[in-house]
């Protein structure tokens, strides 16, 4: 069994977080910075999935409160049909409502200054979608 990955992905950053080789645990990895162009955003995804021996991507899904898919949404579909074109890597999709709030009073619990946190929200917000989905799994 490999590694799986998760992937927050906004429109600034892309919040990674990986599986442990069992898929028991999540861990943040990293908080990328997007570069303006989608398919080296991709490709660097990619490279780093390799590197990390991943077999699956989860990426977060942010549907609105109502359930509905919104433009953030549609972006996110955008970058992942991106990735599986560079990738034979299956990718999965997980509701992410809420994910990001959860980090933000995770950091927050854990006295992390305003300034940091906005470095680190993003992989912790995937690593909360990450430890989902593999806490679904079991």
């Amino acid at each position: 069994m490999g590694r799986i990955m998760a992937l927050d992905v906004g429109d600034v950053r892309i919040g990674i977080a990986v599986s442990d080789p069992m898929g028991i645990i999540a861990n943040p990895l990293e908080t990328y910075t997007r570069k303006g162009d989608i398919n080296k955003d991709a490709k660097y995804i990619v490279e780093l999935a390799n590197s990390r021996d991943v077999t699956l991507f989860v990426s977060g899904l942010p549907l609105g409160l109502n359930g509905n898919e919104n433009e953030q949404t549609r972006k996110t579909r955008e970058f992942i049909d991106v990735l599986i074109s560079l990738t034979d890597i299956p990718v999965k999709y997980l509701d992410e409502r809420f994910t990001t709030l959860s980090a933000e009073r995770t950091l927050i619990q854990g006295n992390v200054r305003r300034e940091d946190r906005k470095k680190v929200i993003d992989k912790v917000a995937a690593t909360i979608i990450l430890q989902n989905y593999l806490d679904s799994k079991r």
